[in-house]
């Protein structure tokens, strides 16, 4: 029996990959007798900040992942696929439908016996996989603590947009379009002129911010920045950054705008959409005053303000190896954001390795030495490197994998060849014997 600890997408893909494999599994979670301060639904894997899995094409590193993982049969792509929602160029879920489907296929499982209570402490026996998330805390949160040498957690602070609903969005002031055209009219544009924006820029600068302790701009994760910050920044921060309206033309007008929100579908109904990138951690009542003076929102109704939270993780070089497993007691994994891997596809992906490897230890096989040409091995080597100096989160990206002998100039080649050659040595693996 391997036990897992945490129903998040890590946890559930790690339960997943041990009980496709035959070997049964106690998945320990929380909920519904508790919830951590960033969750709202009671279901296993759900998706807290944006409903999107990001970038779906071979030339971006996260479509690779993406692609990668649908090869090695995981159940949160395979989710993924039956609950997504029209999002350009990007793979986006209704987030409560995936959710939900997750939730099911876990509890549904036959080898996969679900325990409602919170940890308190490692199990003193046995295979474990801890994948507690960011914002594991408490008892939990000191035991961990306790094994890796009372060493102090690192964090950094991250943020979830707000959700607005969609017939409350003016259609005077916003145009239907995906960038550059990939995809059909999947995003909601809503434009804003140079004295608009200026107005908006400044608003955004001053506003006031929700009380978190311990916050400082310099300790945000450069991924999920909080719009605020952006905007303290400076104006072209936000004008090249997510309000960016390169790719967008209006096509009533035929003219480009000088800044442009983009609004995601977040259910598959069409009636609530996400401010894509704009996490926040505002007063809700600044949150209300300064995002209505974008035209489009004027009369908005938000169903969700944004809020912050602390995320908490582990120095993984020198303490994890390269199946995510502690170096000083191999019987112990981590998996998901804990171990510094940063985003949904990359949770999944260190969960789907330590199912793997748990279930084939399990099992007396060998364990899959990840390629590092691939985007899982890549992540992979990130976590498992030497140790001694400041470890920051990561999503994957091309950087990470080995460069190609000859690579052409064209960057978009380029990465497709780097993909290419990463599918091609998934392809060989035989993850299943």
């Amino acid at each position: 029996m391997i036990t897992i600890i945490g129903a998040g997408l890590a946890g559930c893909e790690a339960a997943w990959q041990c009980a496709q494999r035959g070997v049964p599994v106690n998945l320990i979670e929380m909920k519904p007798t508790r919830r951590s301060p960033a969750h709202h639904e009671d279901n296993f894997g759900e998706l807290v900040c944006s409903n999107s899995f990001r970038g779906d094409r071979l030339e971006n590193a996260p479509g690779l992942l993406k692609e990668e993982l649908r090869r090695c049969k995981s159940l949160v792509m395979t989710i993924a696929e039956r609950c997504r929602v029209p999002a350009g160029g990007a793979l986006a879920v209704d987030r409560a439908v995936f959710s939900s489907y997750i939730t099911d296929e876990i509890k549904n499982h036959p080898l996969i016996n679900v325990i409602t209570r919170e940890a308190t402490e490692i199990p003193s026996h046995g295979e474990v996989v801890i994948a507690t998330g960011p914002l594991t805390d408490g008892l939990f949160a000191e035991d961990i603590a306790r094994l890796l040498g009372n060493r102090d957690f690192l964090y950094f602070y991250d943020a979830s947009a707000p959700l607005v609903a969609a017939d409350s969005i003016d259609p005077e002031h916003s145009f239907k379009a995906a960038r550059y055209g990939r995809g059909g009219a999947d995003y909601i544009n809503c434009p804003m002129n140079k004295e608009e924006f200026t107005l908006f820029h400044q608003a955004l600068s001053a506003a006031r911010e929700a009380p978190v302790h311990g916050f400082e701009d310099k300790k945000v994760f450069e991924g999920c920045m909080p719009v605020e910050v952006m905007a303290r920044r400076g104006a072209d921060t936000l004008r090249f950054g997510c309000m960016r309206p390169v790719g967008l033309r209006d096509e009533r007008t035929g003219k480009g705008s000088w800044a442009i929100l983009q609004l995601r579908r977040d259910n598959s109904a069409g009636l609530v959409y996400n401010m894509v990138g704009f996490q926040t951690h505002l007063l809700f009542s600044e949150q209300k005053r300064v995002f209505s003076m974008i035209p489009a929102l004027r009369n908005a109704e938000f169903l969700r303000y944004g809020v912050m939270h602390r995320n908490s993780y582990i120095q993984s070089p020198g303490l994890l190896n390269e199946w995510f497993a502690l170096k000083q007691n191999n019987r112990i994994m981590f998996a998901g954001q804990i171990t510094g891997v940063e985003g949904y596809i990359e949770s999944c992906a260190s969960g789907l390795v330590c199912g793997i490897h748990a279930a084939r230890r399990f099992l007396g096989q060998e364990p899959i030495s990840w390629p590092k040409e691939t985007a899982i091995g890549a992540l992979c080597g990130y976590i498992s490197g030497p140790g001694g100096h400041r470890f920051e989160p990561m999503n994957i990206n091309f950087g990470l994998l080995p460069a190609l002998d000859n690579p052409p100039g064209d960057k978009q080649e380029k990465n497709r060849k780097i993909s290419e050659r990463a599918l091609a040595a998934i392809d060989r693996l035989s993850i299943d014997d």
